[in-house]
């Protein structure tokens, strides 16, 4: 008899989507664009208090859109954060552009403000500043803005695995010039798949839903001044964010109480430490992570493969993109010498189940399994 599969992270629905969903039908707004992408942006904006939103096909779209907005151009430096995903960076690239990664800091594992300030003694005038908070712990974003503000360089605030998290009382997502949300599958709510575009400034915002709808101009027949995506949201898709979004709290409390499971099984195994909590933050806890200590004669590979064995999932840390073979070329800065945080991080993680459906006998059997590889 084959094992019930516990997974990382996967969609819970409640109902109210297949309310709005329903709706769509209903009224036969089933085509891209509708007043449940109107009611998502609005809504979104109002939750995390972004200003304005435009809702679109994915996280990945609205970075793209971001990048363009920021003038980002064929040559141009891009500093980026190294230990993400690989979407975080790709759209730049789709530009042209060049990226030069940024080393993290420990005590968040996000970008390094310190290693940001030599990436602009080495690269003056960068034509973004594109920032991550990595598994849902907020960065030091403050000190990153007022690093991009010094040197008048845009900030993309990659928030796709942060929604609902905050730093300093303020959500995560509304510090940069640009911030991006996700709502894939595995994110903390999810329209199976899809993105917002966040900022402040109305114009901008109005600008990415008229590039991201084809850019096509104000006359009656088709013309375009502009080179256009298919990026838009749909009606059908935007429900289902709807009907999630009324579920986020509960989502959040869920998450986070898993990552205090976790760091409370495990505080008396001195070779584990769980991903770092930013003190002046509040993380979302997206994905619960755990790093462990080197030479203790546990890897990350054998927990992962004693967990596989019970069919529960489990994930590496992120490749940091320096190491990644596409970005081989790249520049990568870091503050200090000898092996970059982010490798670090890299070579001793890997991210634990965090799924909000996780029954209590899950948790006991994922726990107990990581126990017994420590012999306890």
């Amino acid at each position: 008899m084959e094992r019930k599969r516990i997974y990382l992270s996967s969609p819970t629905m409640h109902g109210d989507e297949q309310r709005f969903v329903q709706e769509a039908f209903d009224t036969n707004w089933v085509a891209p664009l509708g007043p449940n992408v109107n009611e998502f942006e609005k809504e979104l904006a109002a939750y995390t208090g972004c200003g304005y939103a435009a809702a679109l096909s994915s996280g990945t779209a609205a970075l793209h859109l971001a990048m363009i907005l920021a003038g980002v151009n064929q040559g141009d430096i891009v500093l980026a954060q190294s230990l993400t995903f690989s979407a975080s960076v790709n759209p730049a690239c789709y530009e042209k552009a060049v990226p030069v990664f940024v080393d993290s800091e420990q005590e968040t594992w996000n970008m390094d403000p310190a290693a940001l300030r030599l990436a602009f003694e080495k690269y003056p005038h960068p034509a973004a500043v594109i920032a991550v908070h990595l598994y849902g712990t907020p960065a030091k974003i403050d000190e990153i803005r007022q690093i991009c503000r010094e040197h008048g360089v845009p900030l993309i605030e990659d928030a796709a695995e942060s929604l609902g998290a905050t730093f300093k009382g303020q959500m995560t997502g509304t510090f940069g010039d640009f911030g991006i949300y996700s709502f894939n599958g595995n994110k903390i709510i999810t329209t199976s798949g899809g993105g917002m575009l966040a900022a402040k400034d109305p114009a901008l915002v109005e600008r990415a839903r008229f590039l991201a709808t084809q850019a096509r101009d104000p006359a009656r027949h088709y013309q375009h001044s502009n080179i256009g995506y298919n990026y838009r949201m749909s009606n059908l898709v935007a429900g289902v964010g709807r009907g999630q979004l009324l579920h986020l709290g509960e989502h959040l409390a869920r998450k986070q109480e898993i990552y205090r499971q976790y760091r409370d099984a495990f505080k008396d195994i001195e070779e584990i430490s769980m991903n770092p909590m930013n003190p002046d933050g509040e993380a979302n806890n997206w994905l619960s992570c755990m790093t462990l200590t080197p030479g203790c004669g546990v890897t990350p590979e054998q927990i992962m493969d004693d967990l596989a064995e019970y069919n529960i999932e489990t994930r590496p840390i992120w490749k940091p993109m320096h190491l990644q073979p596409v970005f081989a070329q790249c520049d990568f800065i870091q503050a200090k010498e000898g092996l970059s945080v982010a490798q670090d991080v890299f070579d001793r993680g890997l991210c634990l189940p965090s799924d909000i459906k996780n029954t209590p006998e899950d948790m006991e059997l994922i726990i107990s399994l990581i126990r017994r590889r420590f012999g306890k």
